[in-house]
C-alpha cells in the first residue's frame, strides 16, 4: 500500500485527488475486448428474453461475469469468456452491447476508443459473419455520435481456428474499412497455439484490404512470444510485458515503433504478473518501449480506465508525468486516421496545460 505522504511527495496530491483528476483526464483506450464488458444487468435481460441457461439474479451474473482476481493461467482466465459469448449470438444483442460499452466507456472520460471481438464466435446460432460485424458497426455508430467519442474496431480472429476460416474472417473484416474497422488481431490460448505465422494469409488478406495489424502475444511464453509475434510485422501487440526480460528485443521494439497496449490489471488475473506493483509498465516505458494502458475487459477484470491509471500509479510508481505520456502516446499508436486524430490531440494537449502536475520536471521520465 502507497503511503499517503510518499504519494504527496511524488505526484503533489493525495489518493483522493489523484483519482479525481485521472477520471476527469481525457483517455485514450486501445486494448478492449467486447465480449469481456458485458454488463450483468444486460446480461440478465439477454438471458431471459431468449430463454438461456445463465444465472438469474444480478450477484450470480456478476460473479459469472467477473473473473478471479488470479487465475493460475491465461487458459483459465478465459474461461470468463465463455457466458458472454454464449449471450451475444445475435445482432440486437451485439448491437446494444457494444453501444453501452461506449456510453460506459465516455462516461469514464476516454474520448478514443478502439473496440475488439471475433466475429466467429457468434455465429453458433446461425448469425452470418457479415451480419455480426454490422450490428457491432451499428451500435457504435450510433453511441459514439451520442457519447461524443472516437471509436475504432479491430476484427480478432482466434489463434485455435483453422487457418482458412481465419484468412474468410479477415476478408469479409476488409469489407468494412469503411465504417470504423480499421484493424485485425489475433487472440487465444497461446501455449496450445503459440506461431502466430500459421494464420500469415490471414494477416495478409487484412492488412491488403486496408487493416492495421496487432497481435496478441506474451500472456503465455514471456519473450520468446513477444518476439515471435513480430514475425507478422504488427504495429501493436496486445499485452507483452516479459519483453522486459529480453533487452534486445526492447531495443527491436524500439527501432521497429512497436507499441505494446499493456493491461496490468488482467495481466494479474492471467498469473503473467504477481500484482500491480510487479508489472513493468513503469520498467518499459522508462526504457523507451513505446506502450498504452488499457483494461482489456471492462467487466471481466471489473475496472475502468480511470481505476487502472490511478492503480498503476499508487502501485507500481509511475509518475503522473509518465502516465500522460503513456496517454499522449496511444493517440499516436491508434488505428485511425489523422483527421480523427489531430482534434483529440489538440484536445488532449489543452487540457493537459491546465494541469502543472502532469507538465512538471521528472526526474524519473
Amino acid at each position: 500500500m502507497t503511503d499517503r505522504n510518499d504519494l504527496d511527495d511524488r505526484v503533489g496530491l493525495d489518493a483522493a485527488a489523484l483519482r479525481r483528476l485521472v477520471v476527469a483526464m481525457p483517455k485514450a483506450e486501445l486494448h478492449l475486448h467486447l465480449d469481456g464488458s458485458l454488463r450483468p444487468d444486460t446480461a440478465l435481460e439477454i438471458a431471459r428474453t431468449r430463454g438461456l441457461d445463465a444465472p438469474r439474479d444480478y450477484a450470480a451474473m456478476f460473479r459469472a461475469l467477473v473473473a478471479p482476481e488470479r487465475c493460475g493461467s491465461q487458459a483459465e482466465l478465459l474461461r470468463a469468456f465463455d457466458l458472454p459469448i454464449a449471450l451475444l449470438q445475435d445482432a440486437e444483442a451485439l448491437e446494444r452491447v457494444a453501444a453501452e460499452l461506449v456510453a460506459a466507456k465516455a462516461a469514464d472520460g476516454v474520448r478514443y476508443m478502439e473496440i475488439r471481438w471475433a466475429p466467429g464466435l457468434h455465429t453458433d446460432r446461425g448469425l452470418s459473419l457479415a451480419a455480426g460485424i454490422a450490428a457491432v458497426v451499428a451500435g457504435i455508430r450510433t453511441a459514439a455520435g451520442h457519447a461524443g467519442a472516437t471509436v475504432r474496431l479491430i476484427c480478432t480472429a482466434l489463434r485455435s481456428d483453422d487457418p482458412e476460416r481465419n484468412r474468410v474472417i479477415a476478408e469479409m473484416a476488409t469489407h468494412f474499412a469503411g465504417d470504423g474497422l480499421t484493424g485485425f488481431d489475433l487472440a487465444g490460448r497461446e501455449e496450445e497455439h503459440p506461431d502466430p505465422l500459421v494464420h500469415a494469409a490471414a494477416f495478409a488478406a487484412a492488412r491488403s484490404g486496408g487493416l492495421r495489424i496487432t497481435v496478441h502475444a506474451g500472456e503465455w511464453g514471456g519473450a520468446a512470444q513477444v518476439r515471435r509475434a513480430l514475425a507478422v510485422e504488427p504495429e501493436r501487440i496486445a499485452h507483452g510485458p516479459g519483453a522486459i526480460d529480453d533487452d534486445a528485443l526492447c531495443d527491436e521494439l524500439i527501432d521497429r515503433g512497436v507499441t505494446l497496449d499493456l493491461c496490468p490489471t488482467s495481466n494479474v488475473q492471467a498469473g503473467i504478473v504477481p500484482s500491480v506493483a510487479d508489472h513493468p509498465l513503469a520498467r518499459l516505458h522508462r526504457r523507451g518501449v513505446p506502450v498504452s494502458l488499457s483494461t482489456d475487459d471492462l467487466t471481466v477484470s471489473d475496472v475502468s480506465l480511470s481505476e487502472e491509471y490511478a492503480r498503476v500509479v499508487l502501485g507500481s510508481g509511475l509518475t503522473l508525468p509518465e502516465l500522460w505520456a503513456i496517454d499522449l502516446h496511444a493517440l499516436d499508436a491508434a488505428f485511425a486516421d489523422e483527421d480523427a486524430l489531430a482534434p483529440l490531440r489538440d484536445a488532449f494537449h489543452g487540457w493537459g496545460a491546465t494541469i502543472p502536475e502532469l507538465t512538471a520536471n521528472d526526474a524519473t521520465a
